[in-house]
Parts: structure tokens; sequence; C-alpha cells
């Protein structure tokens, strides 16, 4: 069973919230739909499906950032280098010593 209620009500009578498998929650001045309420019955099955799906996201962006990972070659004279030398030799090389 399902309902809408405004955070008011839910705050004013707090025990409804056991009567019913999810609440919607508006606000009823301006009908914007702030979220759901899920029953304590079906909480662990929401937090599951949450997470699967959140570590769906991150990993799709974490691919799309992964896509690009070693494709820069470095030059032979730059390896073995650290980024100090190798801006000092960049430097030498446009502006001399």
């Amino acid at each position: 069973m399902t309902t809408k209620m405004s955070i008011r009500e839910l705050t004013r009578s707090g025990s409804k919230i056991a009567d019913y498998d999810y609440i919607d929650i508006e606000d009823r001045k301006s009908h914007e739909y702030k979220g759901v309420l899920i029953s304590a019955k079906y909480a662990d099955d929401v937090k599951a499906f949450l997470e699967k799906k959140i570590a769906k996201e991150k990993q799709k962006k974490l691919d799309e950032i992964m896509q690009f990972a070693g494709s820069v070659e470095i030059e032979d004279r730059f390896r073995d280098k650290t980024a100090k030398e190798i801006r000092r030799m960049i430097a030498e090389e446009k502006y001399g010593k």
C-alpha cells in the first residue's frame, strides 16, 4: 500500500509509516516531488539495488577516464627523469642555459 504525504504530515504522525510499503513525499504548496520513504521491510532490498546502481555509475565514469590512460607516450629523452629534471631540460631548450 502507498500514499502521498508532506514532510509536515510525516513529522506529526510518524506512526503512519508502518502502515505503508512506501510513501511518496511531496511539497504540498509547490506540488514538488521530494522523494520516497521506504518501509523497513523493503529497506535492505532498496539498499542493495542502490549500491549496485551507484557502483555501476562509478565504474562507467572510471571506464570513461581509463580509456585515455596510457595513451600518451613519453619521449626517450624524458624517460627515467623526475618532473623537475624534465622542466629544466625544456627550459634550457627554449631559453638556453
